[in-house]
């Protein structure tokens, strides 16, 4: 069941009212509805998905009480081990078999022989690299004793499967979303309309720009060799603003659903393409999983701790695993690495300046060198997309020489529509750069007046029914 499909327009209304006016009389209840209609939810693409969403949530949840219940260092590592062996066994079957399988072959034919190795027609399971990580990090933290294990499965199973982020995110941490399981949640106006209106905007952003980008990038990368050079520039630029308006379309739906319920879900994206350098990209771009990744495996690695090769080493680690949890696909390794380079060749020449606040934040003129860093690093992170987009690296290498060696071909065929929206999306942007969400209004000016509201959102609401004939496209990382 996906957002921009009937089924959860009709889904979501019925959930929220039986959660608030029959469950909501005690939070065991409450939490046992929401934990059953997320399994539900799920279910609804393949009901097999559901047995194992339910055997990563019951692995993590008895090895986390097996953990606390023990004193003994070892047998603590080893059941750890154990739940962290499980649930990557089952990701790794599921959506790396076949990678690894055809990869040993190959290494075995580069040395002269020819095995005759089996592969798998598997289904993979949507958004399972999602929450086998917030699962992960919960067994994790409670061996680290950084959060008790909680002995109420309702609690923990709504944490685990809990719809709004279960198949693309935000990923949780369990000390941030766990505690809002174990407490009684209020229904409040204002909290429940500013989700209302973060997830318009997620929409506008999915249906709107994501998917009139997706169909002119979709013939320009399925026709390239024919394309102008200019052409196929724009197909990276668009293929750049579809991604981040079709993820973070979906993280804005996601948080303000969660907050229809009265949960708070962390943000997943701080308008990244106004990002200064790669670094201050990486804090704003999927801020969930470079959590994660900072968490579990570069600061256990050392971090910054050991040295600049030490450093270099850790980063490499952290953007490669991030390139192949994206996908079996050594297009999305190599897009790993590539990151990694970037990230390094930044550190070495001292591109990594920590910003906490947005670009411009006291006003609207932006320094000439903040601009040039702003502008480098969006021709950085779109030069990364081609291997993102590209079904292999002979294309992602054929797409930029074709683009090169054409780049004094000017005409356009494809993507005028895609363009405006592009444009327009990175206009708002820019204007609301400082919100959490582009809708959180502060109903100051003309947003004082009830029917200037009132307006905007009956006239975005209208614009969405109008594309909604493009709007076939599932969201991208529902794959991953």
């Amino acid at each position: 069941m996906s957002f921009n499909s009937l089924q959860f327009i009709l889904f979501l209304p019925v959930v929220w009212i039986l959660y608030w006016y029959v469950f909501n009389k005690k939070l065991r209840l409450q939490n046992w509805f929401l934990g059953a209609a997320s399994v539900f939810f799920y279910a609804c693409w393949d009901w097999r998905f559901a047995l194992l969403l339910l055997l990563t949530t019951v692995s993590s949840y008895g090895t986390g009480l097996l953990i606390e219940r023990t004193h003994v260092r070892w047998r603590r590592s080893a059941l750890s081990a154990a739940n962290i062996v499980l649930n990557l066994a089952i990701l790794g079957f599921f959506k790396y078999y076949n990678f690894f399988a055809e990869a040993f072959a190959e290494m075995l034919r580069a040395i002269g022989l020819l095995p005759d190795i089996a592969t798998l027609q598997l289904l993979l399971p949507v958004g399972i690299s999602f929450y086998t990580f917030q699962a992960l990090s919960y067994s994790i933290d409670v061996y680290r004793g950084k959060v008790p294990a909680t002995r109420r499965f309702d609690a923990f199973l709504a944490y685990v499967t809990f719809f709004p982020q279960l198949v693309a995110g935000p990923i949780e941490r369990a000390t941030h979303l766990l505690p809002q399981m174990l407490r009684t949640r209020v229904f409040t106006y204002e909290t429940a309309s500013d989700g209302c209106r973060q997830m318009l905007w997620g929409f506008v952003k999915k249906i709107v720009v994501a998917d009139n980008c997706a169909v002119a990038v979709d013939m320009i990368w399925g026709d390239y060799t024919s394309m102008s050079g200019l052409q196929l520039l724009v197909g990276v630029l668009l293929f750049t603003i579809q991604i981040y308006a079709d993820f973070s379309g979906y993280s804005d739906i996601a948080i303000g659903c969660a907050r229809l319920f009265g949960i708070e879900l962390v943000a997943n994206f701080r308008y990244p393409y106004f990002s200064r350098n790669p670094s201050e990209f990486w804090r704003r771009w999927h801020v969930s999983l470079m959590k994660w990744f900072r968490q579990y495996i570069y600061i256990p690695l050392g971090g910054n701790r050991g040295g600049l090769n030490a450093t270099m080493r850790n980063i490499m680690i952290v953007f490669t695993l991030s390139g192949l949890w994206h996908g079996a696909q050594w297009t999305y390794v190599w897009w790993g690495i590539y990151h990694g380079v970037v990230m390094c060749v930044a550190l070495l020449l001292g591109w990594n300046k920590h910003y906490s606040r947005v670009i411009a934040s006291r006003g609207w003129v932006v320094r000439p060198r903040e601009f040039a860093g702003m502008l480098l690093t969006f021709v950085l992170v779109a030069m990364g997309w081609i291997l993102f987009r590209s079904g292999s690296l002979a294309e992602a290498d054929n797409y930029v020489q074709h683009l090169l060696g054409h780049i004094g071909e000017t005409e356009i065929t494809v993507g005028y529509r895609a363009l405006f929206y592009s444009a327009a999306l990175l206009v708002i942007d820019w204007t609301c750069r400082r919100r959490e969400h582009v809708l959180q209004l502060n109903f100051g000016g003309v947003f004082r007046y009830r029917w200037c509201r009132w307006v905007m959102y009956y006239g975005l609401v209208a614009l969405i029914i109008h594309e909604l004939h493009q709007s076939q496209q599932a969201f991208i990382y529902f794959q991953f």
